[in-house]
């Protein structure tokens, strides 16, 4: 999975790979896979790196084509999980109809909407398939600036 806007995020901050491998402990490599989409950013680090950055989920995500400047995610699983309730009950839809178009098990699915596991990065980007419209920085309850 590509994030529509990570790469061009970094190279409009004049930051390198390296920069980013840094700010995580981790390999250069890694932040090559994460552009390249051979590897999945944990979503753990997606928030951190948009914190860091004052940069919009939604624009990493490529929902919009335009940054804009939130408050840092402080991330609450019990939020999380009662915004994913909620915007499944609002789109009238069961546990199930979301767990089939994001091809796994209701049972799987139900442990983000009970805060047991956080939502993979590649299910939130198949949230934005799901529901129109859709902002995963208010799924997080983020505020804008």
């Amino acid at each position: 999975m590509i994030l529509k806007n990570f790469k061009s995020s970094r190279e409009d901050l004049d930051l390198r790979q390296k920069d980013i491998a840094n700010l995580f402990n981790l390999h250069y490599s890694t932040i090559s896979g994460w552009e390249t989409g051979k590897d999945t950013i944990p979503i753990e680090r997606l928030i951190r790196y948009a914190n860091e950055y004052s940069l919009s989920l939604d624009y990493l995500f490529g929902i919009i084509s335009k940054n804009k400047k939130y408050n840092p995610i402080e991330l609450d699983l019990d939020y999380l999980a009662q915004a994913l309730t909620k915007l499944r009950l609002d789109n009238k839809l069961t546990q199930n109809d979301v767990a089939k178009k994001l091809n796994t098990s209701q049972a799987a699915y139900s442990h983000y909407e009970t805060a047991t596991n956080i939502i993979p990065t590649s299910f939130i980007f198949g949230l934005t398939k799901i529901y129109k419209p859709f902002s995963i920085d208010e799924l997080f309850g983020r505020k804008k600036i």
